[in-house]
């Protein structure tokens, strides 16, 4: 059973930074590709960074040049580093993962396949003055 723990939420000023870690246990983290989603108050889920098994990343528009998905394969754990948080930002985060493709990855053609079949609890984000 994969087993994927958020923590790192809590309750910023606009402008402020958080940074989210989910622990992965039950397989290993390099045979999945990982990725962040967030659900806010009567809105979609929507996918806010990715990351593949080659490193590759891919962010919603709306984070791109605020936010930065890795990994610490050592660690089994998945970060995402959020600056600039607006209050749009404010959500619960979710952690997710998928099982790679035929090819190894989670992508073919610069698109994303993924089955995310994996989801942790969530942490809430939280950006208000």
């Amino acid at each position: 059973q994969v087993q994927l723990v958020e923590s790192g939420g809590g309750s910023v000023q606009p402008g402020g930074s958080l940074r989210l870690s989910c622990a992965a246990s039950g397989y290993t983290a390099s045979t999945y590709c990982m990725g962040w989603f967030r659900q806010a108050p009567g809105k979609e889920r929507e996918r806010v960074a990715a990351i593949d098994s080659d490193g590759s990343t891919t962010y919603a528009d709306s984070v791109k040049g605020r936010f930065t998905i890795s990994q610490d394969n050592a660690k089994n754990t998945l970060y995402l580093q959020m600056n600039s948080l607006q209050p749009d930002d404010t959500a619960m985060s979710i952690c997710a993962a998928a099982p790679l493709g035929p090819s190894g990855r989670c992508t073919y053609g610069g698109r994303w396949f993924a089955g995310w079949g994996y989801w942790g609890q969530g942490t809430q984000v939280t950006v208000s003055s």
